[in-house]
């Protein structure tokens, strides 16, 4: 039987390769300037990464051969594909997709969405694989009285995946769609697979963690703008007769789960500190501290130190102190709790105390803005006036501009006006 060759006749590929060889530079520039318009765009926490191409002759010839064009209408004008321009964006995490895709859609002219997930096949790894289609903006069309012009109906692909998604596609594009190899043997397919749901596993204990600390973040925010509003208040005090502890009700431990982790522990504690349940929080920072095994000595110094915070929020000095003591004991790097430790410290009136923890904090970390007003005041409270005005200084250079270091200069300039 013979074919009907009116029905399709054999495109001459050298004369296609020529055409598509002509529109080298008009996508490559379209390339260039879309991807510097997704850069521009795309504002994330975790910055992607990007990969562009134009897509190859080899792979754009076997992929009009199966649309069987017209041979006659090849010779003069481009048969256009979809994928010939793409952009591949890379995100950090599975939340990030989303957001990306909203970004796009928001500064683009979305032609189509994709969505790719695992229920397709085991060779399709990714729950959240996007393929957005969008038109090519004025922005990013090629400069005027380019030849050959642009085809009207080009679109730019943005493929957007989380780096695992990416690492999987790379390597299932080697493994199958360059090859002829197809995996009939039901072991090798299990094997496919497991990778597969491996991949899957690890994309979602990433997000699970960025989850946490993304909420561990939000609580510690609140509980540090509560410790330093309080060290501010007690700051104010011209009395130390006058500052009060905080009574509350003693709670028991009846509250918590006892299957929970110490990573749960920790949200719980941090989210009962916010809320003001202060000696809810100490019980919680309390069992984390004796738990069996003892957690290690990073994770201890992080639970004396949130403690000792809730012992300050009630004004309880002395258990503060010997909180935050122990937590540097157990990492000598933290500047923060020698930092605290300083405000307990200046609010016992012991500025020269005080003024040696600030020292080991800025010694570690010099770029405290906070800890330098601190130390203005010990050193004014003593009546080391020139090194109080040195660190006002330091701490207006490192960006502190608020009421209280205005209040501290301006006090110093009376001293020295006065001759003291």
């Amino acid at each position: 039987m013979k074919m009907d060759e009116k029905a399709f006749l054999v495109p001459d590929k050298n004369k296609i390769q020529s055409l598509y060889d002509s529109y080298s530079k008009v996508f490559s520039e379209v390339l260039e300037n879309m991807e510097a318009k997704l850069k521009s765009t795309i504002k994330l926490a975790s910055m992607p990464t990007y990969k562009a191409r134009i897509k190859s002759f080899k792979s754009y010839y076997k992929k009009i051969l199966r649309q069987k064009p017209d041979e006659s209408k090849q010779s003069s004008s481009l048969v256009t594909l979809t994928d010939m321009i793409g952009i591949r964006v890379i995100c950090a995490f599975i939340e990030d997709l989303r957001e990306v895709e909203r970004q796009v859609s928001a500064h683009f002219t979305v032609k189509e969405i994709e969505r790719k997930g695992a229920e397709q096949s085991f060779r399709e790894f990714g729950y959240e694989s996007i393929h957005i289609l969008v038109k090519i903006p004025p922005e990013c069309m090629p400069k005027k009285n380019t030849s050959p012009a642009l085809p009207e109906d080009i679109v730019c692909e943005i493929q957007i995946r989380t780096i695992l998604q990416d690492a999987w596609a790379e390597v299932e594009h080697e493994l199958i769609y360059k090859s002829e190899f197809n995996p009939f043997d039901k072991p090798l397919r299990r094997k496919l697979a497991s990778i597969n749901a491996s991949l899957s596993l690890a994309d979602m204990i990433f997000q699970e963690i960025r989850d946490y600390q993304n909420k561990l973040q939000t609580e510690l925010g609140t509980r540090r703008g509560t410790f330093y509003e309080k060290a501010d208040e007690l700051t104010e005090q011209k009395e130390l007769c006058e500052t009060k502890e905080v009574q509350q009700e003693a709670a028991s431990d009846d509250f918590i789960d006892p299957n929970a982790s110490i990573d749960d522990l920790v949200l719980q504690a941090l989210h009962e500190h916010n809320l003001g349940n202060l000696s809810r929080a100490e019980v919680i920072y309390t069992k984390i501290l004796e738990s069996q095994p003892e957690p290690p000595a990073i994770v201890m110094s992080v639970i004396f130190k949130h403690r000792g915070m809730a012992y300050f929020a009630q004004s309880k000095f002395d258990e503060a102190l010997s909180d935050f003591k122990d937590s540097i004991a157990r990492d000598p790097k933290g500047f923060r709790a020698m930092y605290y430790e300083g405000i307990v410290y200046s609010i016992q009136n012991k500025n020269k105390e005080a003024i040696e923890s600030f020292n080991r904090s800025l010694e570690i970390d010099s770029y405290q803005s906070h800890v330098y007003y601190r130390r203005a005041l010990s050193y004014y409270n003593l009546g080391e006036y020139e090194k109080a005005m040195q660190d006002v200084e330091k701490a207006s250079k490192l960006g502190l501009d608020d009421a209280d270091l205005t209040n501290l200069k301006n006090k110093l300039v009376q001293k020295f006006d006065m001759g003291v």
